[in-house]
C-alpha cells in the first residue's frame, strides 16, 4: 500500500487482486446473496481508493482494511434492514384486483369484428386508426402521410376509439361520465 501511495501502479494493482478474494470471504460470513456480496466487495474497494491516502504506512495494513470493510458491510446490512421493513412479499398468484369479474381470464379479441367495425367508421377516422394502430406510426408521421394535421389527427383518433368501443359493446364509463 506504500507503494500505491507513492505512486507505483502495479503495486496499487497487485494490491487490489490481492485483498479482493479476502474481502470476498470475509464479506460472505454477513450477506448470502452471492450479488449482494460482490457489490459490497465492489464498495469496499471503492472506498479503499478514495481514502488510501488516509493509510499510515508505520501501521499494520489489514486492521485498516478491515475496518473499512466492516463499515460497508454495516451500512448494506442498514440499508437492507430498511428496505426489508418497508417491502411487502406478495404471492405471485395473489389477485390484483377485488372483484371477480376483474380476475377471469379474458376472452380472445374477435379480429374479424373489429376490422368490419373499423370499415363502418368516417374515412378520417377509419385512416387514423390504420395509420396509429395498425401501422403503428407516431402521431408525426400519421400526419404527414395523412395529410390531416396533428391536433385533427388526435381528434379522428379519439371519435374512432369512442366509436369502436361502442359498437363492440365495451363503452367505457368514463366516456359516461365526461359525457
Amino acid at each position: 500500500m506504500q507503494a500505491a501511495q507513492d505512486g507505483d501502479r502495479r503495486a496499487y494493482a497487485t494490491l487490489l487482486q490481492a485483498i479482493t478474494p479476502y474481502l470476498r470471504a470475509q464479506v460472505r460470513r454477513y450477506l448470502r446473496n452471492p450479488a449482494d456480496v460482490e457489490d459490497v466487495v465492489q464498495e469496499i474497494l471503492l472506498t479503499v481508493h478514495r481514502v488510501r491516502q488516509t493509510y499510515d504506512p508505520a501501521r499494520p495494513f489489514m486492521p485498516w482494511l478491515v475496518a473499512i470493510a466492516r463499515r460497508r458491510v454495516v451500512d448494506r446490512l442498514r440499508s437492507k434492514g430498511r428496505l426489508d421493513a418497508r417491502e411487502v412479499v406478495v404471492a405471485p398468484d395473489d389477485e390484483t384486483f377485488t372483484m371477480a369479474a376483474a380476475n377471469t381470464e379474458a376472452e380472445p379479441p374477435d379480429h374479424e369484428a373489429l376490422r368490419a367495425a373499423v370499415a363502418k367508421l368516417p374515412q378520417g377516422q377509419r385512416l387514423a386508426v390504420e395509420l396509429l394502430k395498425f401501422q403503428d406510426l407516431s402521431l408525426r408521421e400519421a400526419s404527414e402521410k395523412s395529410g390531416m394535421t396533428v391536433g385533427a389527427l388526435k381528434v379522428a383518433a379519439h371519435r374512432a376509439y369512442k366509436a369502436l368501443r361502442a359498437a363492440l359493446g365495451g363503452k367505457a364509463e368514463a366516456d359516461d361520465e365526461r359525457g
